[in-house]
Protein backbone atom coordinates (compact mmCIF):
# COMPACT_ATOMS: atom_id res chain seq x y z
CA UNK A 1 0.00 0.00 0.00
CA UNK A 2 1.58 3.02 -1.19
CA UNK A 3 1.00 5.78 1.94
CA UNK A 4 1.79 9.55 0.85
CA UNK A 5 2.17 11.81 4.44
CA UNK A 6 0.19 15.39 3.98
CA UNK A 7 0.03 18.05 7.06
CA UNK A 8 -3.56 17.93 7.10
CA UNK A 9 -6.74 16.95 5.43
CA UNK A 10 -6.98 19.73 3.05
CA UNK A 11 -4.32 18.19 0.68
CA UNK A 12 -7.10 15.39 0.44
CA UNK A 13 -9.34 17.85 -0.55
CA UNK A 14 -6.53 18.69 -3.07
CA UNK A 15 -6.62 14.47 -4.13
CA UNK A 16 -9.97 14.30 -4.23
CA UNK A 17 -10.25 17.37 -6.65
CA UNK A 18 -8.43 16.29 -9.30
CA UNK A 19 -11.47 13.04 -8.99
CA UNK A 20 -13.79 15.44 -8.81
CA UNK A 21 -12.85 17.50 -12.13
CA UNK A 22 -12.32 14.63 -14.10
CA UNK A 23 -15.82 13.48 -13.34
CA UNK A 24 -17.09 16.84 -13.99
CA UNK A 25 -15.78 17.06 -17.75
CA UNK A 26 -17.32 13.98 -18.19
CA UNK A 27 -20.95 14.83 -17.76
CA UNK A 28 -20.40 18.52 -18.57
CA UNK A 29 -22.87 17.91 -21.41
CA UNK A 30 -25.41 15.86 -19.44
CA UNK A 31 -28.91 17.79 -19.92
CA UNK A 32 -30.69 19.35 -16.74
CA UNK A 33 -33.67 16.85 -16.02
CA UNK A 34 -35.21 18.64 -12.74
CA UNK A 35 -31.56 18.19 -11.00
CA UNK A 36 -31.23 19.10 -6.79
CA UNK A 37 -28.37 19.17 -5.14
CA UNK A 38 -27.93 16.29 -2.04
CA UNK A 39 -25.26 16.40 0.76
CA UNK A 40 -24.09 13.62 2.52
CA UNK A 41 -21.44 12.63 4.74
CA UNK A 42 -18.66 10.47 4.28
CA UNK A 43 -15.71 8.74 5.70
CA UNK A 44 -12.74 8.08 3.92
CA UNK A 45 -9.85 5.60 4.93
CA UNK A 46 -8.43 2.50 5.15
CA UNK A 47 -8.90 -0.47 7.71
CA UNK A 48 -4.99 -0.19 8.18
CA UNK A 49 -5.20 3.10 9.31
CA UNK A 50 -7.21 2.11 12.07
CA UNK A 51 -4.96 -0.79 12.97
CA UNK A 52 -1.97 1.33 12.96
CA UNK A 53 -3.61 3.82 14.59
CA UNK A 54 -1.85 6.38 12.02
CA UNK A 55 -4.53 10.08 11.63
CA UNK A 56 -1.85 12.01 9.86
CA UNK A 57 -1.08 9.32 6.75
CA UNK A 58 -3.34 9.15 4.03
CA UNK A 59 -3.41 7.10 0.62
CA UNK A 60 -4.72 8.33 -2.85
CA UNK A 61 -8.15 8.50 -2.89
CA UNK A 62 -9.06 8.27 -6.82
CA UNK A 63 -12.00 9.22 -8.62
CA UNK A 64 -15.60 9.02 -6.12
CA UNK A 65 -18.35 7.52 -8.14
CA UNK A 66 -21.45 8.28 -6.24
CA UNK A 67 -24.68 6.50 -7.75
CA UNK A 68 -28.18 6.66 -6.95
CA UNK A 69 -30.74 3.47 -7.44
CA UNK A 70 -27.70 2.36 -9.27
CA UNK A 71 -27.41 5.47 -11.91
CA UNK A 72 -24.39 7.60 -11.92
CA UNK A 73 -24.32 11.02 -10.33
CA UNK A 74 -21.85 14.12 -11.40
CA UNK A 75 -20.16 15.17 -8.32
CA UNK A 76 -19.74 18.47 -7.48
CA UNK A 77 -17.63 19.02 -4.42
CA UNK A 78 -16.36 16.98 -1.21
CA UNK A 79 -15.41 19.31 2.16
CA UNK A 80 -13.28 18.03 4.34
CA UNK A 81 -11.99 19.01 8.28
CA UNK A 82 -10.35 21.94 6.77
CA UNK A 83 -13.23 24.04 5.56
CA UNK A 84 -16.52 22.58 6.89
CA UNK A 85 -16.42 22.75 11.20
CA UNK A 86 -18.32 19.09 12.00
CA UNK A 87 -21.67 20.05 14.31
CA UNK A 88 -21.40 16.76 16.80
CA UNK A 89 -24.58 16.23 19.43
CA UNK A 90 -23.23 14.00 22.39
CA UNK A 91 -26.35 11.92 23.55
CA UNK A 92 -26.39 9.94 26.57
CA UNK A 93 -28.90 7.30 27.61
CA UNK A 94 -29.64 8.61 31.20
CA UNK A 95 -30.59 4.74 32.65
CA UNK A 96 -27.80 3.16 31.70
CA UNK A 97 -25.86 1.25 34.30
CA UNK A 98 -23.44 3.28 36.71
CA UNK A 99 -20.37 1.48 34.99
CA UNK A 100 -20.46 3.72 32.07
CA UNK A 101 -19.86 7.11 34.57
CA UNK A 102 -16.17 5.43 34.64
CA UNK A 103 -16.14 6.11 30.99
CA UNK A 104 -17.17 10.04 31.36
CA UNK A 105 -13.31 11.44 31.55
CA UNK A 106 -12.69 9.71 27.77
CA UNK A 107 -15.71 11.35 26.83
CA UNK A 108 -14.74 14.83 27.96
CA UNK A 109 -11.66 14.12 26.75
CA UNK A 110 -12.70 13.17 23.52
CA UNK A 111 -15.24 16.50 23.48
CA UNK A 112 -11.43 18.73 24.06
CA UNK A 113 -9.78 17.06 21.10
CA UNK A 114 -12.74 17.34 18.29
CA UNK A 115 -11.06 19.88 16.06
CA UNK A 116 -10.99 23.90 17.10
CA UNK A 117 -13.93 24.97 14.83
CA UNK A 118 -16.30 22.27 15.83
CA UNK A 119 -19.77 23.21 17.53
CA UNK A 120 -20.95 20.30 20.06
CA UNK A 121 -24.25 19.76 21.91
CA UNK A 122 -24.95 17.35 24.88
CA UNK A 123 -28.42 15.96 26.21
CA UNK A 124 -29.45 12.88 27.85
CA UNK A 125 -32.35 11.00 26.89
CA UNK A 126 -34.76 9.63 29.32
CA UNK A 127 -38.28 9.09 29.54
CA UNK A 128 -40.53 11.71 28.31
CA UNK A 129 -37.98 14.50 27.23
CA UNK A 130 -34.29 14.78 26.48
CA UNK A 131 -32.84 16.89 28.96
CA UNK A 132 -30.36 19.34 26.57
CA UNK A 133 -27.39 19.97 29.24
CA UNK A 134 -25.74 22.31 26.19
CA UNK A 135 -27.08 23.71 23.25
CA UNK A 136 -24.55 23.79 20.07
CA UNK A 137 -21.66 25.20 21.11
CA UNK A 138 -17.96 26.13 19.87
CA UNK A 139 -16.49 26.27 23.20
CA UNK A 140 -14.99 22.80 23.67
CA UNK A 141 -14.59 23.06 27.28
CA UNK A 142 -17.86 24.18 27.99
CA UNK A 143 -19.47 20.94 26.15
CA UNK A 144 -17.32 18.54 27.91
CA UNK A 145 -18.08 20.19 31.38
CA UNK A 146 -21.69 19.35 30.74
CA UNK A 147 -20.77 15.84 31.09
CA UNK A 148 -22.39 14.51 34.10
CA UNK A 149 -22.77 11.11 35.58
CA UNK A 150 -26.00 9.27 34.74
CA UNK A 151 -28.32 8.20 37.98
CA UNK A 152 -28.30 4.14 36.86
CA UNK A 153 -32.28 4.47 37.53
CA UNK A 154 -34.84 2.48 35.73
CA UNK A 155 -37.53 4.97 36.19
CA UNK A 156 -35.78 7.48 34.05
CA UNK A 157 -35.50 4.90 30.83
CA UNK A 158 -36.88 6.59 27.57
CA UNK A 159 -39.47 4.02 25.85
CA UNK A 160 -36.96 4.44 23.26
CA UNK A 161 -33.89 6.17 22.77
CA UNK A 162 -34.61 6.54 18.90
CA UNK A 163 -37.07 8.88 19.64
CA UNK A 164 -35.04 11.08 21.41
CA UNK A 165 -32.98 11.19 18.62
CA UNK A 166 -35.71 12.09 16.52
CA UNK A 167 -36.08 15.00 18.98
CA UNK A 168 -32.33 16.24 18.72
CA UNK A 169 -32.05 15.71 15.12
CA UNK A 170 -34.54 18.73 14.61
CA UNK A 171 -31.58 20.46 16.36
CA UNK A 172 -29.70 20.34 12.83
CA UNK A 173 -31.94 22.18 10.74
CA UNK A 174 -30.59 25.57 11.98
CA UNK A 175 -27.32 24.76 11.35
CA UNK A 176 -25.00 24.97 8.16
CA UNK A 177 -25.45 22.13 5.73
CA UNK A 178 -21.62 20.15 6.11
CA UNK A 179 -20.28 17.79 8.51
CA UNK A 180 -22.89 16.49 10.74
CA UNK A 181 -22.80 13.58 13.08
CA UNK A 182 -24.30 11.83 16.43
CA UNK A 183 -22.48 9.98 19.28
CA UNK A 184 -24.91 7.95 20.83
CA UNK A 185 -23.93 6.37 24.02
CA UNK A 186 -27.06 3.87 24.76
CA UNK A 187 -28.08 0.44 25.16
CA UNK A 188 -30.43 0.50 22.13
CA UNK A 189 -33.10 -1.01 23.70
CA UNK A 190 -36.47 -0.02 22.59
CA UNK A 191 -39.28 -1.05 25.10
CA UNK A 192 -42.03 -0.82 22.37
CA UNK A 193 -40.48 -3.09 19.84
CA UNK A 194 -38.27 -5.05 21.24
CA UNK A 195 -37.72 -8.46 18.69
CA UNK A 196 -36.03 -7.35 16.14
CA UNK A 197 -34.19 -4.34 14.67
CA UNK A 198 -36.76 -4.44 11.76
CA UNK A 199 -39.66 -3.86 13.76
CA UNK A 200 -38.94 -0.43 15.66
CA UNK A 201 -41.17 2.39 13.88
CA UNK A 202 -39.38 4.88 15.97
CA UNK A 203 -36.00 3.69 14.65
CA UNK A 204 -36.93 3.88 11.57
CA UNK A 205 -38.20 7.16 12.14
CA UNK A 206 -34.36 8.03 13.43
CA UNK A 207 -32.67 6.76 10.08
CA UNK A 208 -34.91 8.55 7.88
CA UNK A 209 -34.30 11.37 9.40
CA UNK A 210 -30.81 11.48 9.94
CA UNK A 211 -30.33 10.59 6.36
CA UNK A 212 -32.18 13.36 4.99
CA UNK A 213 -30.02 15.66 7.34
CA UNK A 214 -27.30 14.32 6.35
CA UNK A 215 -25.85 13.40 10.28
CA UNK A 216 -23.88 10.66 10.68
CA UNK A 217 -24.55 8.61 13.80
CA UNK A 218 -21.74 7.15 15.93
CA UNK A 219 -22.81 4.65 18.81
CA UNK A 220 -21.47 2.70 21.55
CA UNK A 221 -23.36 -0.11 23.12
CA UNK A 222 -23.23 -0.02 26.62
CA UNK A 223 -25.44 -1.69 29.23
CA UNK A 224 -28.88 0.09 30.77
CA UNK A 225 -31.18 -1.04 33.38
CA UNK A 226 -33.46 -2.95 30.97
CA UNK A 227 -30.50 -4.90 29.38
CA UNK A 228 -27.96 -5.27 32.52
CA UNK A 229 -29.47 -8.88 32.89
CA UNK A 230 -28.00 -10.06 30.12
CA UNK A 231 -30.90 -11.56 28.20
CA UNK A 232 -29.13 -12.66 25.15
CA UNK A 233 -32.72 -11.95 23.09
CA UNK A 234 -33.07 -8.56 24.21
CA UNK A 235 -29.35 -7.60 23.90
CA UNK A 236 -28.79 -8.94 20.18
CA UNK A 237 -31.97 -6.93 18.99
CA UNK A 238 -30.65 -4.07 21.48
CA UNK A 239 -27.14 -3.93 19.64
CA UNK A 240 -28.93 -4.78 15.71
CA UNK A 241 -30.85 -1.51 16.31
CA UNK A 242 -27.92 0.34 17.18
CA UNK A 243 -25.89 -0.97 14.23
CA UNK A 244 -28.52 -0.64 11.87
CA UNK A 245 -29.28 3.22 12.88
CA UNK A 246 -25.05 3.41 12.52
CA UNK A 247 -24.92 1.52 9.56
CA UNK A 248 -27.67 3.13 7.36
CA UNK A 249 -26.62 7.10 8.02
CA UNK A 250 -23.13 6.52 7.36
CA UNK A 251 -21.85 6.09 10.90
CA UNK A 252 -20.31 3.18 12.60
CA UNK A 253 -21.47 1.15 15.76
CA UNK A 254 -18.94 0.26 18.64
CA UNK A 255 -19.95 -3.21 20.30
CA UNK A 256 -17.80 -5.54 22.33
CA UNK A 257 -19.53 -8.33 23.47
CA UNK A 258 -22.78 -8.41 25.74
CA UNK A 259 -21.27 -6.68 28.81
CA UNK A 260 -20.64 -2.79 29.61
CA UNK A 261 -17.42 -2.21 27.74
CA UNK A 262 -14.23 -1.92 30.32
CA UNK A 263 -13.16 1.06 28.63
CA UNK A 264 -14.24 3.60 25.73
CA UNK A 265 -10.51 4.83 25.05
CA UNK A 266 -9.99 2.16 22.23
CA UNK A 267 -13.32 3.31 20.72
CA UNK A 268 -12.79 6.91 20.65
CA UNK A 269 -9.43 6.18 19.25
CA UNK A 270 -11.49 5.10 16.19
CA UNK A 271 -13.89 7.45 15.78
CA UNK A 272 -11.07 10.71 16.32
CA UNK A 273 -9.70 8.79 12.67
CA UNK A 274 -13.16 8.26 11.48
CA UNK A 275 -14.13 11.76 11.89
CA UNK A 276 -11.00 13.37 10.84
CA UNK A 277 -11.81 11.27 7.66
CA UNK A 278 -15.64 12.52 7.22
CA UNK A 279 -16.19 14.77 4.07
CA UNK A 280 -19.05 16.37 3.20
CA UNK A 281 -19.96 15.43 -0.37
CA UNK A 282 -22.52 17.54 -2.03
CA UNK A 283 -23.31 15.55 -5.65
CA UNK A 284 -26.28 16.54 -8.71
CA UNK A 285 -29.04 14.30 -8.32
CA UNK A 286 -31.09 13.38 -11.36
CA UNK A 287 -34.22 12.12 -9.21
CA UNK A 288 -36.34 15.03 -8.93
CA UNK A 289 -39.11 12.57 -7.92
CA UNK A 290 -40.32 11.95 -4.06
CA UNK A 291 -39.54 8.33 -3.00
CA UNK A 292 -37.04 6.81 -1.46
CA UNK A 293 -33.26 6.73 -3.07
CA UNK A 294 -30.63 3.67 -1.97
CA UNK A 295 -26.92 5.78 -2.43
CA UNK A 296 -23.69 3.97 -3.49
CA UNK A 297 -20.33 5.82 -3.14
CA UNK A 298 -17.04 3.69 -4.21
CA UNK A 299 -13.84 4.56 -4.90
CA UNK A 300 -11.45 3.70 -7.89
CA UNK A 301 -8.70 2.85 -5.52
CA UNK A 302 -9.82 -0.56 -4.15
CA UNK A 303 -7.62 0.08 -1.14
CA UNK A 304 -10.03 2.68 -0.15
CA UNK A 305 -13.13 2.04 2.24
CA UNK A 306 -15.79 4.42 1.74
CA UNK A 307 -18.53 4.85 4.69
CA UNK A 308 -21.89 6.69 3.77
CA UNK A 309 -25.86 6.65 4.27
CA UNK A 310 -27.25 4.12 2.54
CA UNK A 311 -29.94 6.00 1.15
CA UNK A 312 -32.66 8.59 1.98
CA UNK A 313 -36.21 9.61 1.64
CA UNK A 314 -36.63 12.79 -0.94
CA UNK A 315 -40.07 14.37 0.03
CA UNK A 316 -40.14 16.46 -3.35
CA UNK A 317 -39.96 20.16 -4.26
CA UNK A 318 -42.16 21.98 -1.24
Amino acid sequence: MNFIRFSGAAAVALFLSFGIIAQTDKKKDKKDQGVRTMTIPISIFTNEELKIDQAQEFIEAGDIIVKENKEEQTVLSIRSVTNTPLHLAVLIQDNLTTDVNLQLDDIKKFIRRLPPDSKVFVGYLRAGTTEVRQKFTPDLEKAAAAIRIVPGVAALAPNSPYQGINEVLDRFDALPTGRRAILLVSDGFDAFDSATPGQSLDLDKAILKAQRRSVAVYSIYTTATATEGGDSRRVLAAQGSLARLSDETGGRAFIQGTRAPISFEPFFKDLNIMLNRQFALTYLSTHPKKGFYKIEVISTNPKVRIEHPKGYYYRGRQ
